[in-house]
């Protein structure tokens, strides 16, 4: 149970550090300036359509399902680029509140110091800024359900009922908003029901909630022509780096170790990486020790927490050379879906539970010494001050765009009927003038027509992820020059044309629909039609609403929770 003064004093806390990290992006949530995420793989537009490829039916592996679809959703009744700031802001928001409350529940003496040194923890680490920093928003919101749901399993223990299920559904489908995202959901689920069981019926309920919330990837998975597998130089490309003066231990007891050396924040790229650890893995020391002190007083969901920490701090380290990699190899290669398990650092979001109780730990320890305040600054020093450039949108690299005009006229001409859109150049990342680096193209979130995209991703000259067949002929059509008829025949219907000069026969042939500075818009005639079956998207389209609905009733059920509690603490 929770103290009246507590959760506002989470909250507080947890909306002061979320602003502080976001910002740059908070005018466009009022539509003051730009408003626009276009930064690595984070893409937002004015409008998401609801098209094959944002249900994840289209030519590339459902990998943001059913996050576009939400989007898209979304953005029918808000700006979309408001939209997603919105969730990215209640995503940190709400991982500093779930695991405060977490602490709170499970380290004995936590009191509200430790709960508040648990937010900060959750917020500022190497783990956030690295995810935002590669365009995650998306998996940060799975991240922040993770202490929700450890507290909703202990609360279905201590205090069952019907509506504890609802919240529970709602928390994993939040969770699953990313495949990766519900994976993480799914590990933390089995330990807290170990942990704390709850037994045979009320977990058989559970697991079945759990598969629910997966449905909008998996379904989509099964009916999808795209490929599920990844080659095996995926591993390495996308496998935890060491960062400076700290090898694959202490880059995983730090949080950090993202595969991308450009989403690193500064701070993590010198000496001083070393040197924050230290301050990070010395706090972390003490509250260990202090909950070791007291290991016969501990819920045993503490015991389980701890056990994960160290089982995943262990793969995730053999994941980086011998044959611990060569699994991993193996897996990604011949196992459909374990391509979700390349990108190892996304689990180091496992850690977060057991880093957060063991700070607060530490807190409590040092209560009992100095004022509560002396105890919570001091910890703050060592966790915060070791990682400045987290705030303002990760050093200032993390803020939105606008887009020029002509991405609104092309929108406007492009139909849902009149076959897909090719891109040119065909490339997935791509660079504009008015964004800073590189990014995905917003093209295929932003138009009605499916957009067919390359998927494929080359990593230090290494093919990773190879261009689906479709992609990969409406490719090399364009490569030849762009024959109307041969694009026709492939279900193109459009050709976008961005930052470049178009194929010969496309320019000659086709149709100029639009001519302006950054795109020009060619149609071409008579596209057959190569969309997905009705059976397949009336089945992606019911798999994604039984997920929002499990979200929607997930936010009644926290609603009566809350207000079960507020009368409960009041009387």
């Amino acid at each position: 149970m929770f103290s009246g003064r507590l959760l506002p004093t989470l909250y507080l806390v947890s909306v002061v550090a979320a602003v502080a990290v976001l910002a740059p992006l908070l005018p466009g949530l009022i539509g003051v300036g730009p408003g626009y995420l276009l930064y690595r793989d984070a893409v937002s537009t004015p409008r998401t359509h609801v098209t094959d490829t944002t249900l994840g039916i289209g030519d590339l592996p459902p990998r943001a399902v059913p996050q576009d679809w939400f989007v898209a959703m979304a953005s029918t009744v808000v700006d979309g680029g408001a939209a997603v700031t919105a969730i990215l802001l209640a995503a940190l928001v709400f991982a500093g509140v779930g695991f405060g409350r977490l602490a709170f529940r499970l380290v004995p003496g936590a009191g509200r110091a430790g709960a508040v040194a648990a937010v900060l923890v959750a917020i500022w680490n190497p783990y956030v800024a690295e995810r935002l920093l590669q365009g995650h928003w998306s998996l940060l919101v799975g991240y922040a359900a993770l202490g929700w749901l450890l507290v909703a399993v202990v609360d279905l223990r201590d205090r069952p009922g019907p509506v504890r299920f609802l919240q529970l559904g709602g928390l994993l489908a939040a969770a699953g908003l990313t495949p990766t995202g519900s994976v993480l959901a799914g590990i933390v689920l089995a330990v807290a029901l170990i942990g704390r069981p709850v037994g045979l019926r009320s977990t058989i309920v559970v697991v079945l909630l759990w598969i629910l919330s997966t449905l909008p990837w998996v379904v989509t998975s099964v009916i999808s022509d795209a490929t599920t597998t990844s080659a095996a130089a995926g591993v390495e490309a996308f496998g935890l780096r060491s960062e400076p003066g700290l090898g694959p231990v202490g880059t995983v007891l730090s949080l950090g170790g993202i595969w991308n050396a450009d989403a690193v924040p500064a701070s993590r790229t010198m000496w001083w990486a070393a040197v924050a650890t230290f301050c990070f893995l010395l706090v972390v020391a003490a509250g260990v020790v202090a909950l070791w002190r007291r290991r016969g007083a501990l819920d045993p969901l503490v015991r389980a927490i701890g056990i994960l920490t160290v089982v995943v701090s262990i793969l995730l380290v053999l994941s980086t050379f011998g044959p611990g990699r060569w699994l991993l190899e193996v897996a990604v290669e011949h196992i459909a879906g374990a391509g979700l398990l390349r990108d190892t650092q996304k689990f180091s979001a496992l850690l977060v539970p057991g880093a957060t109780l063991a700070v607060a730990a530490a807190v409590a320890a040092a209560c009992r010494r100095v004022p509560s305040g002396f105890a919570l600054a001091g910890v703050a020093l060592l966790v915060v001050a070791p990682l400045p450039d987290l705030a303002w949108g990760a050093g200032g690299s993390v803020r939105p765009v606008a887009y020029p005009d002509d991405w609104a006229a092309v929108s406007a001409i492009v139909p849902d009927d009149q076959g897909s859109v090719a891109l040119w150049p065909a490339d997935t990342v791509r660079h504009y003038r008015f964004a800073d680096g590189v990014s995905l193209d917003p093209a295929a979130r932003m138009l009605r027509a499916p957009v067919i995209e390359s998927g494929a991703l080359t990593v230090d000259g290494e093919v990773v992820d190879p261009p689906s067949e479709h992609a990969a002929a409406v490719a090399s059509a364009l490569e030849a020059g762009g024959s109307p008829e041969d694009l026709a025949a492939l279900g193109v219907g459009w050709v976008l044309v961005e930052n470049n000069s178009p194929p010969a026969r496309l320019a000659a042939d086709a149709r100029l629909a639009h001519d302006g500075d950054d795109l020009r818009l060619y149609r071409v005639d008579d596209p057959a039609d190569r969309g997905a079956g009705a059976a397949d998207r009336t089945m992606a389209i019911a798999a994604h609403l039984l997920w929002a609905a499990m979200l929607g009733t997930g936010v009644v059920g926290a609603i009566v929770v809350s207000a079960r509690e507020r009368r409960r603490t009041s009387r």
